[in-house]
């Protein structure tokens, strides 16, 4: 387990460094980003990615079924801007109606939508938050991919860094870990990202079946989060590889797209 899995601030600096140098100018290749947008992220966590959105005077709401994780939160963006428009809510957001909300500019979820159960049910839901004009945006890393897993979230320096085991049967998976000394807390999270994964060709086709439209997509070699992390230069894949079915899924690292209402 890395540091930045323990150290919350340290990883919503990295979140809010991310979004503002590769998540907002790729928003805003289809709309424009200003004071005057209202945007939700939905599994907001502590609201690093939300935190250049406040700077830049939007209005935000955050939404997270961590309550800890939201507390934080508060008390991280109120730090770094006494008054910021944030509104930061522990609840489901399927307890939440679209009037109370409001509609947004901008919905967007970056590694969260791999997290969520019955993404066919999901997706189109998020469709009663959206202005007609509205955007959504997804970045996640698909499930194939080498960490599709977060594995890196194991104690076992072996399994942390070991690519693509996730994709071993359930039960097989399980006594792996087991083996290697994981916690049965971390042994059900990590069941539950391999129940939830999801690959680019299913995420495509919810795409489509909920009625959107793509704006914009982009499957990345290198992530974008691996500069910070890892220190690496982000790196799209050539327009070839978009083609290429099941290949496309073990080798891209992150898939961003923004998509609207058709």
């Amino acid at each position: 387990m890395q540091e930045r899995h323990r150290d919350r601030k340290i990883y919503f600096e990295e979140q809010a460094k991310t979004t503002l140098e590769y998540v907002i100018p790729y928003v805003s290749q289809s709309m424009e980003v200003n004071s005057n947008i209202r945007v939700l992220e939905v599994g907001c966590g502590e609201g690093g990615n939300l935190m250049p959105f406040v700077e830049l005077g939007c209005e935000v709401v955050g939404i997270d079924l961590n309550g800890p994780q939201i507390a934080r939160a508060r008390e991280y963006i109120r730090q770094n801007k006494p008054d910021a428009k944030a509104t930061l809510i522990f609840d489901d957001i399927y307890n939440i109606s679209p009037s109370e909300l409001g509609s947004f500019d901008l919905i967007f979820l970056r590694d969260v939508i791999e997290h969520i159960h019955n993404q066919e049910k999901f997706m189109p839901f998020l469709a009663n938050f959206i202005k007609p004009t509205g955007k959504i945006f997804f970045g996640f890393p698909p499930w194939r991919m080498p960490f599709g897993g977060h594995q890196q979230i194991c104690q076992s320096k072996l399994l942390s860094k070991l690519p693509w085991f996730h994709l071993l049967p359930m039960p097989l998976y399980k006594s792996v870990l087991r083996m290697f000394g994981e916690r049965e807390k971390t042994i059900t999270d990590l069941a539950e990202i391999k129940e939830t994964g999801i690959s680019i060709r299913r995420f495509e086709k919810i795409v489509d079946d909920s009625g959107y439209q793509y704006d914009n997509k982009d499957l990345f070699l290198i992530n974008p989060n691996y500069k910070i992390k890892f220190g690496l230069t982000p790196r799209k894949h050539s327009a070839v590889v978009k083609y290429i079915p099941y290949f496309k899924d073990f080798f891209t690292t992150c898939y961003y797209c923004t998509v609207s209402k058709a």
